[in-house]
């Protein structure tokens, strides 16, 4: 059991905490606007399922490319304006959805969420370890994981949005009274005016989030923002690189973050396609996304309090073998206890990306700008396993119940991949303690 006697959060820096936690709801308010997106540029622009993933893979490779060139920023310059920076480009990814709706043209939304994330990744490079000098080491990872229970809540808000804005005023997910797609029988000329309609709905959030960020970049423009000496000193590139990389703790837990951002990503972006594999539309399927995204608060804020007695390393590896067993039930259940299993599984993530985060890097003082760097660009996993499952699911076509492997359908035994990941993750977890 451990205990921590030193403030979570100095008094004469609050203000300034409280505007960088803000960001954590900010951007995970653009996460989870974006993940049922999936689902609907599949519908309205008639995309298969590799295609449709494609929304994440521009979403998440955007952190990726801008992660080591964000921490280079931060390092000449200083922790804030890393922030404004990123929120400029978060601003601009955002109001590129007004051209992009005008066109027509997937490519072009495809873009405008590249740029949207190369904000998001300067932001998540310069937030995460500005919090973590925001006090004391030692409750530094516990101090990261309160910052971080904000970003399920800004995500909350982009699924209601996405819900009563988007999904349930899109044409083209109208059905008949047999319960068959509409869009699917219309011609060709009729298919254009709802594809018109449908783009205008799914760009006018994204705009008015990009008006939003102009707002909080000008608030923080001009509020004093606190400095740490140690971690925003100017440090040598190469030397830092290597000094992180001959820590197994570090490289352990970047492995450990892309396999957790890849599980994350496909159990709540594949939730609707699971959910429509039993007869529930997107609009309705929402429903328990904003059911998992809750069980993620509520798991992100029990986490945080238990880390008060209980080791990051042990909470980690508990957490993951909980998720682990969820995404068995997955799996190996049809129908509404497997969603319910999926759902459970957020429960389960909810302190891990901030825990692996802050156990790797501890110690790390002036390399934590290019440690935040790597573990940013471990995001990638975001990008390129849901894009895994999406090939999975178009095995038998485009539906996701086309074929039976080992007995389940192909959308159960897609959730492989992500019962791969926790097993990675737990091993983090029970390694941690021997690397200290």
């Amino acid at each position: 059991m451990k205990s921590e006697t030193a403030p979570l959060v100095p008094k004469h820096i609050i203000l300034p905490f409280v505007l960088v936690t803000s960001l954590f709801a900010l951007w995970g308010f653009a996460n989870d606007i974006t993940n049922p997106m999936v689902s609907a540029f599949k519908k309205v622009l008639e995309l298969n399922n590799f295609e449709a993933s494609l929304v994440q893979l521009a979403f998440y490779g955007g952190y990726f490319t801008m992660a080591l060139p964000a921490a280079i920023f931060v390092n000449r310059y200083s922790y804030k304006k890393g922030v404004l920076i990123g929120l400029v480009l978060y601003a601009v990814g955002a109001l590129l959805f007004y051209p992009a709706a005008a066109y027509e043209e997937f490519i072009y939304f495809l873009c405008a969420l590249y740029i949207l994330t190369f904000g998001l990744a300067f932001l998540e490079t310069t937030a995460n370890p500005y919090i973590l000098a925001m006090g004391s080491k030692e409750t530094a990872t516990r101090r990261l994981n309160l910052a971080q229970a904000f970003n399920p809540i800004g995500a909350l808000g982009g699924l209601i949005v996405a819900q009563n804005y988007i999904l349930a005023a899109l044409r083209s997910d109208d059905v008949n009274e047999q319960g068959e797609p509409v869009y699917d029988s219309l011609s060709e000329s009729a298919k254009s005016l709802i594809r018109t309609s449908d783009l205008q709905v799914i760009r006018d959030p994204y705009v008015i989030l990009g008006v939003v960020v102009i707002v909080f970049f000008i608030v923080i423009a001009v509020t004093k923002m606190p400095q740490n000496k140690d971690q925003e000193a100017k440090v040598n590139i190469k030397k830092s690189i290597v000094r992180l990389f001959k820590s197994s703790k570090f490289v352990g837990g970047v492995i450990a973050q892309v396999f957790y951002v890849g599980a994350q990503i496909m159990c709540w972006t594949y939730l609707y396609q699971y959910a429509e594999a039993i007869g529930i539309d997107n609009a309705t399927a929402v429903n328990y996304g904003i059911a998992a995204l809750v069980a993620f608060i509520i798991g992100r804020w029990i986490g945080t309090a238990l880390l008060r007695y209980v080791s990051s390393g042990k909470l980690l590896l508990y957490f993951a073998i909980g998720a682990m067993i969820c995404t068995l039930l997955t799996i190996g259940i049809t129908g509404y206890p497997g969603l319910y299993a999926l759902v459970a599984i957020s429960f389960f993530m909810s302190i891990m990306f901030p825990t692996i985060y802050g156990i790797a890097l501890e110690d790390r003082d002036e390399d934590s700008k290019f440690g935040a760097a790597f573990l940013v660009m471990a995001i990638v996993g975001g990008a390129l396993m849901p894009t895994l499952q999406g090939m999975i699911l178009d095995i038998g076509g485009l539906g996701y119940t086309d074929v039976s492997i080992l007995g389940v359908s192909e959308v159960n035994i897609s959730f492989i991949l992500p019962l791969a990941c926790f097993i990675i993750i737990a091993l983090y977890g029970a390694r941690v303690k021997y690397l200290k």
